[in-house]
């Protein structure tokens, strides 16, 4: 069975990307749920997943041959998917807080304005991924997962979008 063409699956990708934007963005304005940095930066590896698949879509001329269309795809789906691991290694680590008893977490960090002023890259990134008890709290869910919990899915989906354009035979 052939595989369909690689740009409508990356505008469904970017779609997908923008979907979950804008739920995050609608949780934290409308419905007031404050990002902790795990969630911040989940976030921004959304972004550069939407970006990459943006970039996919502007850079697939019908002009170019279709060794080189398929390159590209190749290309942009290592960047997806490079993007989507980062991106589940984050949520997972914001999954196993959520699961660990709240004694053991640090109650609070500075803001992430003032550990940027401040503090040099190596501490920030330590202390971001060492989480807190804010990074454990589960204050919404949907169909029974945490906010967490679904976007650790939605990176392993992005992953696994990301490898098959990777390894796809053609375009």
């Amino acid at each position: 069975m052939a595989l369909p063409a690689s740009r409508p699956l990356f505008l469904l990708a970017l779609f997908v990307c923008v979907a979950l934007m804008g739920a995050a963005l609608y949780l934290e304005h409308v419905v007031g749920l404050e990002p902790c940095p795990l969630c911040i930066i989940q976030r921004v590896l959304l972004i550069l997943v939407g970006l990459v698949c943006l970039v996919a879509l502007i850079h697939h001329p019908r002009a170019r041959p279709s060794a080189e269309r398929a390159v590209a795809a190749r290309l942009y789906g290592a960047g997806v998917a490079f993007f989507a691991l980062l991106g589940a290694a984050v949520a997972g680590r914001q999954v196993w807080l959520q699961h660990q008893p709240s004694d053991q977490l640090p109650s609070c960090l500075p803001s992430l304005d003032y550990m940027i002023d401040v503090l040099p890259l190596q501490d920030i990134m330590r202390m971001l991924f060492s989480g807190t008890a804010d990074c454990a709290k589960v204050d919404w869910t949907f169909l029974g997962l945490s906010i967490a919990e679904g976007t650790l899915l939605a990176f392993i989906a992005f992953g696994l979008f990301g490898l098959t354009q990777l390894f796809r035979t053609s375009d």
